[in-house]
């Protein structure tokens, strides 16, 4: 890990520009979130600020932009409809506990059961949200906002072309900034968006009865901000790998996060996690290591405060057409492509993961769905494989049967099927007639779970039954155990 140890060590210019922009993406965000979660944006602008602090430091995947995030926001919308903010301060940090405890039983290990086409549909429908986001920026407006945005998207893309030192984003908010103030026109301003701060966050005890019933009220909400807060910050530090072609420390991701949660909520703000448009962005323009994310969320601090007035005079449109951006870059393209060439199950998975997540706008819902069609299109085709070859001696009166594969709960009906039960025994002495002893060969297969020693018990049973002696050969030691513990079958000679 030494990536992590040198997470200190990137270039100090260029982190700092690339924190600059990613906290520029995230402001119209942030706001847009607190007013989905029914708070004043100031919550949702105080977390961003120590989330990102916090996680600079606590957290396993540098350059990772960790916020107050939509989906969090969605699942406290309800909490502090009915309740109110205090109830969500105070799950806020019953939820970063959770987090911390979710890094101690290392169940971040569970992400190694999401699978690429997953992953990849996760990224393209965070890029079609994130764009979806902007469109009410874009409606019922004059024309002067798509001058704009166009002007913005050439700035974005044609000026790294011959200038590069500062990022093309920063240039964008700069241009379109001193356009609008040399030339006012009808376009909405970030002041528009909802009031800004104006002070320091401050230290806040939520003011609630030490009681069982407030637990019972905050509990399930701050479980559900809990799951869908580590599962999008390990997806997003996953994309970052994958980006940088460096690896992270996905427990203490967990835990850094659920620090980074307590002190927001300690600090008067909702809950985050890792927001992928703004840590793509970051990465795309330099950001490589801690000092990034730790200067976005202090640069989003000084803006909101120091430079209040001047963030205010800053259109929408260039947000806007840093979002597009953000967007265009997050989409896996190839993707499309591969549609054609990839086994039709992944892309399956792919399409349906997108489809879960445009429809419900729930990153969880979607990945979950995608997990859940990956291991049943994995169980069905493993399944598949499951070979059963039968053979007679009539000599020795002895019917032989030569599993071959994988025997589970999804191909154990399979086995039991290809067991012929309506042979009976010959008579004694006959030689000619049907088998009176029947073989298991199981050397070429293994059993997995207590649905194949089931089966295995059922059709020994069976043909017990119909009067056949029962031979299990080749058996493994794990198999053998299973049967042992799990049946009252003798692993060796039945």
């Amino acid at each position: 890990m030494n990536f992590l140890n040198d997470g200190w060590k990137a270039d100090p210019v260029r982190e700092c520009l690339a924190g600059l922009v990613a906290t520029f993406a995230l402001i119209p965000e942030v706001i847009a979130f607190a007013f989905a979660a029914g708070v004043d944006p100031s919550v949702g602008l105080y977390a961003s600020f120590v989330i990102s602090v916090v996680i600079a430091f606590a957290g396993g995947r540098p350059a990772m932009i960790s916020a107050a995030a939509g989906s969090v926001a969605l699942v406290a919308a309800g909490l502090v409809h009915v309740h109110g903010v205090q109830y969500l301060l105070a799950a806020t940090v019953l939820c970063g506990v959770i987090q911390i405890v979710f890094g101690l039983l290392n169940l971040q290990i569970l992400m190694r059961f999401v699978s690429r086409p997953v992953r990849t549909g996760f990224v393209n429908a965070l890029a079609i949200l994130i764009f979806s986001a902007q469109l009410p920026h874009m409606l019922h407006v004059t024309w002067h906002t798509y001058a704009l945005i166009g002007l913005g998207l050439a700035i974005i893309y044609l000026v790294p072309r011959v200038f590069s030192a500062i990022p093309s984003p920063l240039i964008c908010i700069v241009v379109l900034t001193a356009i609008v103030a040399l030339y006012p026109m009808p376009v909405t301003m970030v002041a528009d968006l909802g009031h800004l701060p104006d002070g320091l966050p401050s230290f806040v005890i939520p003011h609630l009865p030490a009681s069982f019933e407030t637990l019972e009220v905050i509990f399930p909400y701050a479980l559900a901000m809990a799951m869908v807060g580590v599962l999008e910050s390990l997806m997003t530090a996953r994309v970052v790998d994958d980006l940088t072609g460096t690896p992270s420390d996905k427990r203490r991701e967990s835990m850094g996060l659920g620090l980074a949660n307590i002190a927001a909520g300690l600090f008067g703000g909702i809950g985050g996690c890792g927001m992928i448009g703004q840590t793509v962005g970051n990465v795309r323009y330099g950001g490589r290591g801690r000092l990034s994310t730790l200067m976005a969320g202090v640069f989003l601090l000084v803006l909101m405060v120091a430079l209040r007035p001047v963030v205010a005079r800053i259109p929408v449109a260039a947000l806007v057409a840093i979002m597009i951006m953000v967007s265009v870059s997050t989409f896996s393209w190839s993707s499309l492509r591969d549609l054609a060439t990839h086994p039709r199950l992944a892309s399956t998975v792919m399409l349906a993961t997108v489809a879960v997540v445009v429809m419900t706008h729930d990153l969880a819902a979607g990945v979950a769905a995608g997990v859940l069609l990956s291991g049943v299109f994995f169980a069905f085709r493993v399944s598949a494989l499951l070979r059963v070859e039968t053979s007679f001696d009539a000599a020795a009166s002895t019917r032989l049967y030569v599993i071959k594969g994988d025997v589970f709960f999804a191909s154990s009906e399979q086995l039991e099927d290809a067991i012929d039960y309506g042979e009976a025994p010959a008579a004694s002495g006959d030689r000619a007639g049907l088998p009176c002893r029947v073989i298991l060969d199981l050397q070429q297969a293994r059993l997995w779970d207590i649905t194949a020693a089931g089966t295995v018990e059922t059709i020994v049973d069976k043909l017990r039954d119909q009067g056949h002696a029962v031979t299990l050969e080749g058996l493994s030691e794990a198999g053998a155990a299973l049967l042992r513990r799990y049946t009252a079958v003798h692993p060796d000679v039945v």
